[in-house]
């Protein structure tokens, strides 16, 4: 068994991390690593805080780790195991080598997707406290009604090589606290505006108009995502934010129903699927009523430094 930690990958180390995602996402039904992940598994493009650690046995794709590292005293992982090596310890190996490199005094978060027992086992084994749980949730149905914007703002559509700037200065105000989103950098929106998926058609600015011109107070940005063997093709609330100074006058809503509406009768699709963070409980009621209920839980699990 050899384990690989590269920060640029190579063709062939690229080809083994897509073999063992691909067999794993397959097997369990959810990707192994998340979006932001995987429009990180570039050969030879490496980026800064992120380690790949790829696991081969006897020469066959095993197992795949991604290591982000935040400053000197946080990471996060993400990792795989190929369906059928498991059982073997290779995971625990290759968690083994992801602890080692991100070093004792780090504190580490490990993402889940799905919840797979076997990583429970593997987090008792290590210590490991549950501190995250991300919700799925899915809305099958009518488009729901149009919500009035607040006096003074209207809606358009994202015009790319103009809006950058704007909507990430708003996605930094709007979600200062949360620990991915609002961390968001120009080649993390570069990244995802050159995916196929892109259509600006339904990325939704809210806008105020003011003396000096307008300023960008909420968006909503939808995504759709093909026909899958275990799911037909999906529309997803991908990420919906209001400038702080504009919450509780019903803007929220207002770009929550205009994506909604935007993807039951322009794009036809039935169901809906979005990402909230059990915790944020108004977001959670807020997409309750819309009619949205859990489809499956994404869990974190901490290691603490033991430096």
């Amino acid at each position: 068994m050899v384990i690989t930690g590269t920060d640029s990958l190579t063709a062939e180390e690229l080809d083994e991390a897509r073999t063992v995602l691909a067999a794993a996402a397959t097997a369990d039904g959810r990707e192994a690593v998340s979006e932001a992940g995987r429009l990180r598994l570039r050969a030879d493009s490496p980026r800064p805080g992120i380690l790949h650690l790829v696991q081969t046995l006897d020469s066959r794709p095993a197992g795949y780790a991604q290591l982000e590292t935040t400053g000197e005293q946080a990471a996060t992982v993400e990792a795989a195991v190929h369906p059928e090596l498991r059982g073997r310890g290779l995971g625990r190996q290759l968690i083994d080598a992801v602890l080692e490199d991100a070093g004792p005094q780090r504190t580490v978060d490990f993402w889940v997707h799905g919840g797979h027992p076997a990583a429970a086992r593997l987090a008792e084994h290590y210590g490991a406290q549950l501190v995250r749980e991300l919700r799925q949730m899915r809305r099958t149905g009518p488009a729901p009604e149009p919500a009035p914007l607040p006096e003074g703002v209207t809606l358009r559509t994202f015009r790319p090589g103009e809006d950058e700037a704007a909507w990430l200065r708003l996605n930094a105000l709007a979600f200062a606290h949360h620990p991915e989103q609002g961390s968001w950098t120009e080649q993390d929106l570069a990244d995802r505006l050159a995916e196929p998926w892109f259509d600006p058609n339904g990325f939704f600015l809210a806008v105020r108009r003011e003396e000096s011109g307008e300023r960008l107070v909420g968006y909503h940005w939808t995504k759709v995502h093909p026909a899958t063997a275990a799911d037909p093709e999906l529309g997803e609330v991908y990420v919906v934010g209001v400038d702080p100074a504009e919450q509780g006058g019903g803007l929220g809503k207002a770009l929550t129903a205009a994506g909604l509406r935007h993807l039951a009768l322009d794009r036809r699709l039935a169901t809906v699927l979005l990402y909230v963070d059990a915790d944020n409980a108004a977001a959670v009621r807020v997409y309750e009523r819309a009619g949205f209920a859990i489809h499956e839980i994404d869990v974190m699990y901490q290691v603490k430094p033991t430096g």
